[in-house]
């Protein structure tokens, strides 16, 4: 679960996927390939051919996905009068996908594979679109939460990696491992901060997987029960050292400028928002969890040609550039990067085409019963189960 700038969390809703079949060869952190994972999943119909536009599409997104700015160009362009709800966190999402009164979405990873799993999405015709094309980056192509058994469910929007933030004037060395903010001989214990979700388990998972290999831990949300128990102990003994926890944004820039946290989980965006330069951030060693955007499309879309054509238009490199520099990401369209000066240097602060970097990203994924790490000789756990561990950490 996410939330955005100035809107609170919300508790992450309980899911169960009850899934078959094998595990594709996609690997999320080594580069997922097209084809995704194979599950079996509600046969939703995909639209052959675009038809009239309606007269409006109704859009779910985050904060800052959708501007008035945009939204008129596009309904000058087309006719389709654009219809915003702002959701606070991907648990209200996909409540709101299911009630059948919204047309797209820009869901992340952490509701993805829940919506397509619950036959709320429709896999969508790339070859409707026409701005999907070359210049999307590689790397938020055909991954493993909106890519399955073959067929797309999302167009890419933006994505980011959940990093190490620091303040140098206490940290004075640069950290190269998140072993401060896990390890219980922290010398910064009483001042971290972690994220307060229970996808958060993930991050636990991340560091298990480098620092305790003997769990056989290989994708940070396919975890069977033992790899659970142990990322559930490791973020209880964090928790003796936590200052705070943190799911608004706002709370977590406030309490870095305040004093009450030196180092933790952020994001690039948040370390920018410091407006201080002794403000530092770090991609570590053992990797990160992140987080990637996408428009869904609903299944009971009343208004699907009008829902394509933002697709399309929400792809073109300046309003995709657009839209993440309105909220501090990476663009997916590539293209933006060389339409100014500005798009440069935006592109290079949250390096976007610097796939290297995204190789070390495992992007959220919903936890479910299928490993999707590939292994068939285990049952892993799933979202509910996550979430009632989650609850545990905190007491």
């Amino acid at each position: 679960m996410r939330s955005r700038i100035l809107i609170g969390a919300a508790a992450l809703a309980a899911v169960t996927l009850v899934v078959t079949g094998c595990a594709g060869t996609t690997e999320s952190s080594e580069g997922a390939g097209p084809g995704g994972l194979q599950i079996d999943v509600p046969d939703v119909p995909m639209l052959e051919e675009l038809g009239d536009f309606e007269d409006s599409v109704d859009i779910v997104a985050w904060s800052g996905f959708v501007e008035p700015a945009w939204s008129d160009d596009f309904t000058e362009e087309t006719g389709c009068t654009v219809n915003r709800r702002v959701a606070g966190t991907s648990d209200e999402m996909v409540q709101l996908m299911r009630s059948g009164d919204y047309d797209l979405v820009s869901a992340s990873g952490d509701a993805s594979l829940r919506l397509i799993a619950g036959g709320d999405v429709a896999p969508l015709n790339l070859d409707l679109i026409e701005n999907f094309g070359d210049d999307i980056v590689e790397g938020m192509k055909g991954q493993i939460y909106d890519t399955i058994n073959g067929k797309s469910y999302g167009i890419p929007i933006g994505r980011g990696a959940n990093i190490l933030q620091y303040n140098s004037e206490v940290v004075t060395e640069e950290p190269t491992s998140w072993d401060v903010v896990w390890e219980s001989d922290s010398p910064y214990a009483g001042e971290i901060i972690a994220y307060d979700a229970p996808i958060y388990i993930a991050d636990a998972a991340v560091y298990l997987m480098a620092t305790q290999p003997d769990l056989g831990i290989t994708n940070p949300y396919a975890l069977d029960q033992t790899q659970l128990d142990a990322a559930i102990e490791l973020l209880k003994q964090q928790n003796a050292q936590v200052s705070e926890y943190w799911a608004d944004p706002v709370a977590q820039i406030t309490s870095f400028v305040g004093g009450n946290t030196v180092v933790g989980t952020s994001w690039e965006v948040l370390r920018k928002l410091t407006e201080d330069e002794k403000f530092k951030s770090v991609l570590p060693a053992e990797g990160s969890t992140g987080w990637s955007d996408a428009w869904m499309l609903s299944a009971q879309s009343d208004s699907p040609n009008c829902a394509y054509a933002w697709m399309d238009y929400t792809s073109t490199p300046e309003v995709n550039g657009a839209i993440a520099m309105n909220f501090g990401m990476a663009p997916a369209n590539a293209a933006f990067c060389e339409t100014s000066d500005e798009a440069a240097a935006h592109c290079d602060y949250f390096n976007a085409t610097d796939e290297e970097y995204f190789d070390k990203v495992w992007f959220w994924t919903t936890p479910i019963e299928q490993c999707i790490d590939g292994r068939t000789d285990v049952t892993c756990t799933n979202f509910q189960q996550w979430t009632d561990a989650w609850l545990t950490v905190k007491g």
